[in-house]
């Protein structure tokens, strides 16, 4: 089972028998929220990627991709080697390099604001950075009516009862049934960590077959 982006709207109106206007047009916010909860809660490893960028000499600031939701590693081409960097937070590497006219190798970095990672020391020259990281997909509210995403594809379980949650906080609807949605979300939600954190970080051969704990 799969859900367009209309199919999706479609189903929410049908679950909750609401079809009023104000109603209607929030549909795409109650979707973006349910993504929203989903990619904060799952790491899944087809949402990360890879973006080089250049260092420049005397600047301690590298800008972050403008999808970027968390860093998984870092690495500067020095003298044709990859070298990866710590990363830290934000204090401590301002306080590992207090004057920032003060260059070398960077070692250290960190999340400075949204914007932007602090490198420590300061670069002193000029060097390729490759960042990976964690990225926030195009929602299916960016496309049309026909549009599908990964995770109306593969997660619609999760993404339907999501956005059902965020639906009835909206109507101030009947708190069993949203219990009920609830808890269908976080059945979804586990099995989908149980394919993203599991079985797509191990195969069979070398870790043998993923058991979940008996209930």
């Amino acid at each position: 089972m799969a859900f367009t982006y209309g199919e999706l709207k479609q189903a929410i109106q049908d679950y909750t028998e609401n079809d009023e206007t104000s109603f209607v047009n929030n549909l795409p916010l109650f979707i973006r929220l349910a993504e929203e909860r989903i990619l904060k809660t799952v790491q899944l490893s087809l949402f990360q990627k890879n973006a080089t960028a250049q260092t420049t000499s005397g600047q301690k600031y590298l800008a972050v991709p403008s999808d970027f939701l968390a860093p998984y590693s870092l690495a500067l081409t020095v003298n044709g080697e990859e070298e990866f960097l710590l990363f830290k937070d934000a204090d401590f590497v301002q306080t590992y390099t207090p004057n920032a006219s003060v260059t070398g190798v960077p070692k250290y970095y960190a999340q400075f604001d949204v914007d932007n990672f602090i490198l420590g020391p300061t670069p002193d020259a000029t060097y390729t950075a490759e960042l990976h990281y964690l990225y926030r997909p195009a929602s299916i509210t960016a496309g049309s009516d026909s549009g599908t995403t990964w995770l109306s594809e593969n997660a619609e379980i999760a993404l339907l009862y999501g956005a059902l949650v965020e639906a009835y906080i909206y109507m101030k609807g009947d708190a069993g049934l949203m219990n009920d949605y609830n808890k269908r979300l976080q059945e979804a939600v586990v099995s989908l960590k149980q394919l993203g954190e599991a079985k797509e970080t191990t195969d069979m051969y070398r870790m043998g077959m993923v058991v979940r704990p008996k209930e």
